[in-house]
């Protein structure tokens, strides 16, 4: 037996090019000319990317409203439901609604070491699932059927999605539905994800018919205290891994540390990066083999907003008359968050859409237009300079802002900002099987141990006649299934 055919692993590769063609006879075609090695090169790749040229694979766009709101304390009352509705802008609504808030509870000293207390999300939450559904004049069941068990809620799915169950397994979904759903209607509006820490809060809603159709898989929530002496939760962060399809999102929400002294910054830029070092997402014995990303910048979508407090490099007076000139781009030469993005900070290389709005802090008060402090400033008033605490940041391809706005509620001393973007998922077919990225593949065959090379290549030859015979034994139709259990060593 010469050389070539002793080799398992060009055995492998000549056996898998021969499958290969006969799965799809027109992706061979696209092999340089380099030669052999080009071509065993290119047979390693698509036997964990074929998927991305499959033409059973479908795009689709989704429509994600970010929305952040500082709202001083205060808990949610029944008229807040009119500004809530304007800042969600319904009127076109998005396919995921993913909102942060800050200081949903007082920053007092009881709330911050104390217990968490999770009525002020849970009332929160109940607020948002009745404006996302009454909307459509669809009766918002979650609080009555399934109520919010608490201010750290994770979406579980159970199955599939009906897109690929069988007939007959739609039908006896559909039965149970009809049996056990009250007439009235189901929520447009799901939640997917809640977590609260102190007065930091997110909560993730995502459109139902979505939630059915398409496979939402690992969705995981974090938190990150890193206010008084570096760990408490006054200030810091609440994020939520997700994710849709082949795609995952993760969304940060943030409150950083205040201040417009000089050296404040820099407190703010240490928490970012506490933020980036300390949240992960671990796999858990409940999580399915999709590989999942374990930390924020693992993600291929990332959105971090919040009230960043990032303040101007610019006096009060000079600052005031910009905003009455309405000069919003000179104002934004002397946004610190701005240059923090473009001249090597913490958010370097991450984007924003342009700001055509006033600055969102600090009002005086509740009810009120004004800004507080200035010349002559009232009794007992906050001396602030204007600035655009509340922001939206994204990170990742594949993402385009449609809008960046700020809603004029008066419910606190900041004014709510939101951004729409859409974005591209793509979606695999039901008859195609899920490609599992490379570097997650756990390896079946044993690794190699010191002994005689003769003895190495009849294990790994073996190894290599039971998987041909496998394949052969198995059916025809099954021909284009992925192959995920390839030690790493074989395919580099």
């Amino acid at each position: 037996m010469d050389s070539e055919n002793h080799n398992p692993r060009r055995r492998f590769r000549k056996w898998f090019k021969g499958k290969h063609k006969r799965a799809d006879p027109y992706q061979l075609s696209q092999v340089s000319d380099g030669g052999e090695d080009e071509s065993e090169d290119y047979l390693d790749d698509i036997l964990f990317q074929s998927m991305e040229m499959d033409p059973c694979t479908s795009t689709i766009e989704l429509r994600v409203f970010v929305g952040t709101w500082n709202v001083a304390g205060r808990s949610p009352i029944g008229s807040l439901a009119v500004d809530l509705g304007e800042w969600l802008n319904l009127k076109d609504a998005a396919d995921m609604y993913v909102l942060g808030f800050q200081e949903i509870v007082p920053l007092k000293t009881r709330n911050v070491i104390g217990a968490e207390d999770p009525t002020e999300a849970r009332n929160w939450n109940m607020l948002i699932g009745k404006t996302l559904n009454n909307e459509y004049g669809c009766p918002w069941l979650t609080p009555i059927w399934h109520p919010i068990p608490s201010e750290n809620y994770q979406y579980v799915k159970n199955s599939e999605p009906e897109s690929r169950m069988s007939n007959n397994e739609t039908s006896m979904r559909e039965q149970s539905r009809s049996q056990h759903e009250k007439p009235k209607g189901v929520s447009k509006y799901k939640l997917m994800a809640s977590k609260k820490m102190v007065g930091v809060f997110i909560s993730v809603w995502m459109k139902s018919d979505l939630v059915s159709k398409y496979y939402i898989s690992n969705v995981k929530v974090c938190s990150v205290a890193c206010g008084i002496m570096g760990y408490l939760g006054n200030k810091g962060s609440v994020s939520v891994s997700m994710t849709i399809e082949g795609t995952s999102f993760c969304f940060v929400v943030a409150h950083l540390a205040s201040g417009e002294k000089k050296g404040d910054e820099g407190r703010r830029n240490h928490q970012v990066s506490e933020i980036f070092r300390r949240t992960s997402f671990p796999r858990s014995p409940a999580d399915d083999d999709i590989p999942h990303p374990l930390t924020i910048l693992g993600h291929d979508r990332i959105f971090w907003f919040g009230d960043l407090n990032y303040r101007l490099y610019l006096e009060d007076n000079s600052a005031r008359q910009l905003i009455k000139k309405l000069d919003w781009r000179a104002l934004q030469e002397f946004d610190q968050l701005r240059r923090e993005r473009e001249y090597g900070g913490v958010f370097q290389g991450w984007e924003e859409g342009a700001i055509e709005f006033a600055p969102t802090y600090k009002y005086s008060s509740s009810n009120c237009n004004r800004y507080s402090g200035g010349v002559p400033s009232r009794s007992g008033e906050k001396q602030r300079t204007p600035a655009w605490c509340d922001r939206i940041l994204w990170y990742g391809k594949g993402l385009t802002q449609l809008s960046y706005f700020r809603s004029e509620s008066k419910f606190s001393d900041h004014r709510p900002v939101s951004a729409l973007f859409s974005t591209q998922i793509e979606v695999v077919n039901s008859t195609n099987p899920r490609v599992v990225a490379r570097h997650t593949i756990l390896p079946t065959i044993p690794p190699p141990v010191e002994t005689e090379q003769s003895n190495h290549d009849k294990e790994a030859e073996s190894t290599l006649i039971s998987l041909i015979v496998k394949d052969l034994e198995a059916s025809p139709t099954h021909d284009t299934r992925c192959i995920e259990q390839i030690d790493d060593s074989d395919c580099s």
